[in-house]
C-alpha cells in the first residue's frame, strides 16, 4: 500500500543510553504531522537504506516523531548512517506511520521489552497510564547503560521492572507469565530468543508481538506457479518457483516499496482485489488473514491460482 512520503528535518538527536539516539523529526514549515498510534512505525530513508522505526514520542504531540536507533555494527548500513552522518538541520524521506502492532483494548497489560525494543513499548506504557489501565513492564538488556528511556518510564509511575543481564540475568518470564488475570494482553518486542521465550509461555491469542528479524519458517508450495493480474498498471505476472510477487512485479518495472523483504515490515502491503492470498507474513492478524484484503507480497504467495492485485 503505497504512502505519501514526507520530507521532515532533524530537530534534535539526543544520547538515551550506550549506543542508542533518539531523534525527533519535524515539518520543515512547523506544519502537524500525521497522526499515530501507540505500535506505529515509519519508513525512514538513510544511507541509500529504507529502514523501519517504532515511534516512541507521545502521540498526542503533532508537532514532531522521535524514533530510537541502536548502533548496530553488524547492521546493513541504516544505523550506522544516522550515528555517523544523520545530524540536526538535516533533511529526511519518511513514510506516514502505519500500525501492525496496535494498543488494543484490554483490562491490564505485560510489557515485555528487550534492548531496542523498548521504543514501541514506550508509548504503549504512556497510554496505558493515561488510560488509567494496570500494567507492568519487564524490561531487559546488557546492562543500566544500555537500557534507553529509563528515566521517561519512572516519571510514568507504572510497575516497571528493570533487569540489566550482566546484573540480573535473564527476564524471569516464568514468574512474569504465569496466573495472567483473563483480561490481560501480553505486548513483547526484542531479539527473536526473547520472543520465542515469550511465545513457548503465553497462548496466541493473548500475545502480539513485534519482530526485528523473521524467524525460521518452512512452507509447503514454493515450486507452484501462479498468475498476477496487476489491476492498475494493465500487466499480468507469471510468479514462478522461487520467485516473490514483489520480484516480480519489480522485474516488469513495477514500483513497489519495499524493504525488508522477510514478511516483518509491512512496506509492501498490497491491497487483494481478487483470489486468495497464501499469507506468510509475520505482521497480520488471524482475522485479518481470513478477511484477505491485503498481503504482504514480498514473502506470501498465492492459495487460488491466480490472484488481482492493486499494483
Amino acid at each position: 500500500m503505497n504512502e505519501n512520503p514526507l520530507q521532515l528535518i532533524v530537530h534534535r538527536m539526543t544520547w538515551e543510553a550506550e549506543g542508542v539516539l533518539s531523534v525527533e523529526l519535524a515539518h520543515p514549515e512547523g506544519k502537524p504531522l500525521p497522526a499515530w498510534t501507540p505500535g506505529a512505525h515509519i519508513d525512514v530513508h538513510v544511507g541509500g537504506h529504507v529502514r523501519q522505526y517504532s515511534l516512541c514520542g507521545d502521540p498526542h504531540d503533532q508537532g514532531a516523531y522521535r524514533i530510537g536507533v541502536l548502533n548496530e555494527p553488524s547492521s546493513r548500513g541504516g544505523s550506522r548512517h544516522v550515528h555517523t552522518k544523520l545530524r540536526p538541520g538535516g533533511t529526511v524521506t519518511v513514510s506516514e506511520p502505519r500500525n501492525h502492532f496496535a494498543l488494543e483494548d484490554a483490562g491490564s497489560y505485560v510489557f515485555v521489552a528487550g534492548g531496542i525494543g523498548i521504543t514501541p513499548l514506550l508509548a504503549m506504557a504512556r497510554e496505558a497510564a493515561r488510560r488509567g489501565a494496570e500494567w507492568h513492564m519487564a524490561y531487559g538488556g546488557r546492562s543500566r547503560a544500555s537500557m534507553a528511556f529509563t528515566a521517561e518510564l519512572a516519571l510514568l509511575q507504572g510497575d516497571v521492572t528493570l533487569v540489566p543481564q550482566d546484573e540480573l540475568g535473564h527476564i524471569d518470564l516464568d514468574a512474569l507469565l504465569t496466573g495472567l488475570p483473563d483480561d490481560a494482553l501480553v505486548y513483547a518486542c526484542g531479539p527473536e530468543p526473547l520472543l520465542a521465550a515469550v511465545q513457548a509461555r503465553c497462548p496466541d491469542d493473548r500475545l502480539r508481538l513485534e519482530r526485528f528479524a523473521a524467524p525460521t519458517a518452512e512452507h509447503a508450495g514454493d515450486d507452484e506457479e501462479f498468475e498476477v493480474e496487476c489491476r492498475t498498471s494493465g500487466l499480468t505476472l507469471r510468479v514462478g518457483a522461487g520467485t516473490s510477487i514483489l520480484d516480480a512485479a519489480e522485474s516488469a518495472g513495477i514500483g513497489v516499496n519495499s524493504s525488508c523483504r522477510d514478511g516483518i515490515c509491512g512496506s509492501c502491503e498490497t491491497r487483494v482485489l481478487d483470489g486468495v492470498p497464501d499469507h506468510r507474513d509475520f505482521l497480520l492478524s488471524e482475522a485479518e488473514r481470513s478477511a484477505g484484503a491485503s498481503m504482504m507480497i514480498c514473502v506470501s504467495r498465492c492459495a487460488s491460482g491466480r490472484l488481482v492485485l492493486d499494483l
